[in-house]
């Protein structure tokens, strides 16, 4: 579960739907204060709002946990070749960087490569001893979820 997807969600759609946060704290009968923990990735909303949230979009709680999000730039991690680099280092950023270690385990050097361009300070090399080997279905998972939050930033940017 990664909560920086999340909390661009429940933001999107918040914004989506032209609520401010105090309209949708009212709507959800909570604080002002909950929804910016939610929309930082401080915090997760409880079960109960979950639910309240899902009614009031119209989707499933299983919608705002692991968001779809539809292609609107890349659909495969070898195209973030693509995405300007300061972009693409933002993006990056929100992700923990053993996390973008493990996701680079199944890219190309070119990728590879970029990534140590965008963060010289990180010893990707070093990093990706420490952290031996990973299955294959969570590199993927991971570079899926990198492709989510381009995708989400494509379709939305605060």
């Amino acid at each position: 579960m990664n909560t920086s997807l999340i909390a661009r969600y429940l933001q999107f759609l918040r914004k989506s739907n032209h609520y401010t946060q105090e309209d949708l704290a009212k709507k959800l009968d909570i604080s002002r204060q909950a929804v910016s923990k939610w929309e930082t990735g401080a915090a997760i909303p409880d079960l109960e709002v979950l639910l309240k949230i899902s009614k009031l979009y119209d989707i499933t709680i299983n919608d705002i946990l692991e968001p779809k999000i539809q292609p609107q730039r890349i659909t495969d991690f070898e195209q973030i070749l693509t995405i300007p680099h300061k972009e693409l280092q933002e993006v990056l950023k929100q992700f923990e960087t053993n996390t973008l270690v493990v996701a680079l385990m199944g890219a190309s050097p070119e990728v590879y490569s970029l990534c140590e361009n965008l963060f010289p300070d990180t010893d990707f090399g070093m990093m990706r001893n420490y952290i031996g080997r990973v299955r294959i279905e969570q590199v993927e998972d991971i570079q899926k979820q990198i492709i989510s939050m381009i995708n989400l930033q494509a379709i939305w940017a605060p």
